[in-house]
């Protein structure tokens, strides 16, 4: 039987989400890829949830597409709850989301209420759980009115199915007024999930970032590694066995290109000056200052997470390091 370890909030540090009373850890786990599938062993998933949670990571980020198939993810994690964290379900943050295609036919998708609602409850139904801590609409639908996607949400809190709300994949003029339309409901916008990294800049670039400081809510990002890309991976080009080799439709060969790859190696050559993986750079580089308010890293065993929490060690960067990213990162 698994028996926490004792000292696991001892080194990870917590920060507030927006203005609200709840805390995430600086780096959470996303189990996106790696859970499910039938060549990842029940066991090895065990054993990084196990390890999550004995560094302090508190928060599994899951959504009821991932997998594959859809729906994988979410039933591998319930068998893990049950069987290992049961006893320390009130010390978790686990969170879900609806949005992305998951049964035939007109109800099976995008932001309807009878959509919404019914995979929160498939997703609960997978996971064993009453409730999820936050309930995500995972991507804006360009049919369905916001107040009606918004509304589902109000209502997965007011059912009890939800403790808090967010939004992933909307843009700074839509994270606005979903965050005005749940004012109003009563059920505060809590979080927002980008994509963002030192190579995709997009929140930066479009604003998001400056719309989440002003309406006082979190982020939680996620591909901060760029799909592996910002690991040491890619350093000599592209392994067989990495995602860009593959059929993988997240990350292709095209992408690797010559002039990426010195960048990767100049921004190497500034991890190994602060004592860092490039992996641990390009997390603590998304957590600097604050404004995140935790990372979502993947894993495909524990000794990978255990390199990944390791950026906690070092968030600080000094201006000079900040302007030679920048320089390469921007060119």
């Amino acid at each position: 039987m698994y028996t926490a370890h004792p000292d696991r909030y001892a080194d990870m540090p917590y920060r507030r989400t927006g203005r609200s009373g709840l805390k995430l850890p600086a780096l959470s786990l996303g189990l996106w890829h790696n859970f499910g599938p039938a060549d990842r062993t029940v066991e090895t998933q065990r054993v990084i949830l196990r390890r999550a949670f004995d560094l302090g990571v508190t928060h599994f980020d899951l959504a009821n597409n991932y997998g594959p198939p859809p729906g994988a993810a979410e039933s591998a994690f319930g068998e893990a709850l049950k069987a290992d964290f049961a006893s320390y379900r009130d010390e978790l943050v686990v969170s879900t989301k609806a949005g992305y295609l998951m049964w035939p036919g007109p109800y099976g998708e995008w932001g309807s209420r009878k959509y919404v609602l019914s995979s929160l409850d498939q997703s609960l139904k997978r996971m064993g759980l009453d409730y999820v801590d936050i309930f995500y609409s995972h991507r804006p639908d360009p049919e369905t009115p916001l107040e009606e996607t918004m509304g589902a949400l109000h209502s997965a809190v007011q059912q009890g199915k939800a403790l808090y709300v967010g939004i992933s994949n909307y843009s700074a003029e839509q994270t606005r007024e979903a965050a005005r339309i749940l004012g109003e409901l009563g059920t505060p916008l809590l979080i927002h999930q980008p994509r963002y990294s030192m190579l995709d800049r997009r929140p930066e670039d479009e604003g998001l970032l400056d719309a989440l400081d002003e309406l006082q809510v979190g982020s939680i990002v996620f591909s901060p590694l760029e799909q592996g890309l910002l690991t040491g991976r890619y350093l000599d080009g592209i392994p067989e066995d990495s995602r860009a080799a593959s059929d993988s439709p997240f990350l292709n060969s095209d992408a690797v290109t010559e002039d990426l790859v010195g960048q990767l190696r100049e921004l190497n050559d500034i991890a190994k000056s602060r004592g860092q993986t490039l992996a641990q750079l390009a997390l603590a580089w998304v957590l600097r200052g604050g404004r995140v308010t935790s990372a979502l890293v993947g894993a495909s065993s524990a000794q990978q997470l255990e390199d990944s929490v390791g950026a906690i060690r070092n968030l600080d960067f000094d201006a000079e390091e900040l302007a030679r990213i920048e320089a390469i990162v921007r060119r």
